[in-house]
């Protein structure tokens, strides 16, 4: 069997890695054995951290929507509450953007479920 030589294929793996730990701090962008670990560590994170990201919007929605209506004389429950009663089917993403940006807009939203 003849015999293969790894050289160049292990140094295309080493500065890749080491390419992708660009930026991370101390041994962990210039050291092949921390830089992989930190990597490994940095994938799991970001795979967790997009599942949060999805929470931590949904949650900004409702704060921004209760903001909008506890101005204009209701509670966030309620408003919610009355959406469903009246089958106005606008989502939580909308109706934050509209509560922040188009403030008579969302007015007329909520004199609609009154």
């Amino acid at each position: 069997m003849t015999r293969v030589k790894k050289g160049v294929h292990a140094l295309k793996r080493r500065r890749s890695v080491l390419k992708q730990t660009k930026g991370f701090r101390h041994g962990r962008s210039t050291k092949e054995r921390q830089a992989k670990d930190a990597l490994l560590h940095a994938g799991n994170y970001s795979f967790a951290h997009r599942k949060d990201k999805k929470s931590d919007n949904r949650t900004l929605w409702n704060i921004k929507i209760n903001a909008g209506t506890r101005e204009l004389g209701m509670s966030y429950s309620k408003f919610i509450d009355a959406l469903k009663k009246k089958n106005i089917m606008l989502d939580r993403k909308i109706l934050a953007d509209l509560a922040e940006n188009n403030p008579k807009t969302f007015a007329k939203v909520l004199e609609t479920v009154k």
